[in-house]
């Protein structure tokens, strides 16, 4: 199900920006008043929101998940929770499902689908404690950080193959022009240490990637093709 973000009288503010929300908020931090607390510990004893948070199992599907961040995905810090978005295409119908079913996996939790207003957009949410922690995965924008791959990825050829695939999913395009016969796979990102783990994952799977600018790309025609069935890009 999509929730269609509604226009209200919050729009575009937040409790810092809100001139009445942020006096509320600075009047509740300052009395230490926490008006969910009672509801929290409750939930807590229920079950309903979790006690501990344990780290995810490391295995191709957290492997796509972590590729999928990097490409096209954010992770936020609030004073007492965290939050995973991943944006996706609102007519790539195979994507949206895909990382919403993972997501609902990994987390164990129904991710909220929102479709942006005014945008071909729709975001993929989740609520959730230490999720930066627990993906290795700083939070904020990455676009300038030195990313390094972990070695349970880095060494499994399986697991990095499905790395690839969540990074391709999110940044990739495959193009064809066949009157010259130009076959194109790449990968675009501003993030130079993502892109050389994307051209030396590429190495190390046999192909001849192509690293110039923000884009690593694979053109001989039977590498472009072996190495989208080889991730299965685009095989929802």
């Amino acid at each position: 199900m999509i929730i269609d973000m509604p226009s209200n009288w919050s729009k575009g503010f937040t409790k810092n920006t809100h001139p009445s929300v942020f006096k509320i908020s600075e009047t509740m931090r300052r009395k230490k008043i926490d008006n969910f607390s009672v509801w929290r510990e409750r939930a807590k004893s229920l079950g309903i929101i979790p006690s501990n948070y344990p780290d995810f199992k490391k295995d191709g599907d957290l492997a796509e998940l972590m590729g999928v961040v990097y490409g096209d995905g954010n992770i936020s810090k609030f004073p007492r929770t965290e939050r995973l978005i991943i944006a996706a295409n609102s007519s790539n119908k195979g994507f949206i499902k895909r990382y919403h079913d993972l997501v609902n996996k990994i987390f164990n939790k129904e991710p909220t689908l929102m479709k942006v207003y005014d945008a071909d957009c729709v975001k993929i949410s989740v609520y959730q404690n230490k999720i930066s922690k627990r993906l290795g995965i700083p939070s904020g924008n990455r676009s300038g950080i030195e990313i390094a791959l972990p070695s349970w990825i880095k060494n499994n050829h399986e697991v990095s193959k499905r790395f690839l695939r969540g990074l391709f999913e999110a940044e990739g395009c495959f193009c064809v022009h066949k009157p010259t016969s130009t076959y194109k796979f790449i990968f675009n990102n501003k993030n130079k240490s993502l892109l050389n783990i994307v051209f030396n994952g590429l190495i190390m799977l046999g192909f001849h990637p192509n690293l110039s600018g923000y884009k690593v790309q694979i053109s001989r025609r039977d590498e472009v093709y072996n190495c989208i069935e080889m991730i299965q890009f685009r095989k929802y």
